[in-house]
């Protein structure tokens, strides 16, 4: 399957930001999507996560509460609503997926098989 994110862009702290990411597969529900992000220099770090169940629960500490995943199996799609941004937010956010995802395994970046190729959110200060 390939994805492709879209919607990063420059914002002030304190806004907000929707990004998007758009997956080519018939069998899209079957997939686990997340969301990860990565600054030069660190490791790609998770932010978000749904289960193919359409459970959309699993956070960073760092975004909980600002920021919400969503999926649209219909459409292909998934969403990360980002409010209240920070500057320690600035990163590029890469969508990811897999069909063979287990629970206990999903904040972990090895084991996604498909990857996105990132977009920029800038937050000033």
């Amino acid at each position: 399957v390939q994805l492709q994110a879209f919607g990063g862009g420059l914002v002030q702290a304190g806004g907000s930001l929707r990004l998007a990411c758009a997956a080519s597969t018939s069998t899209f529900s079957r997939y686990t999507v997340g969301w990860f992000r990565q600054t030069p220099g660190k490791e790609r770090e998770f932010v978000a996560a749904c289960k193919q169940s359409g459970t959309c629960t699993y956070y960073a500490d760092s975004v909980k509460g600002r920021f919400t995943i969503s999926r649209d199996n219909a459409k292909n799609m998934v969403y990360l609503q980002m409010s209240n941004l920070k500057p320690a937010d600035t990163a590029v956010y890469y969508c990811a997926a897999d069909n063979r995802m287990i629970s206990s395994r999903i904040r972990y970046v090895d084991d996604y098989d498909h990857w996105g190729q990132g977009t920029l959110v800038t937050v000033s200060s």
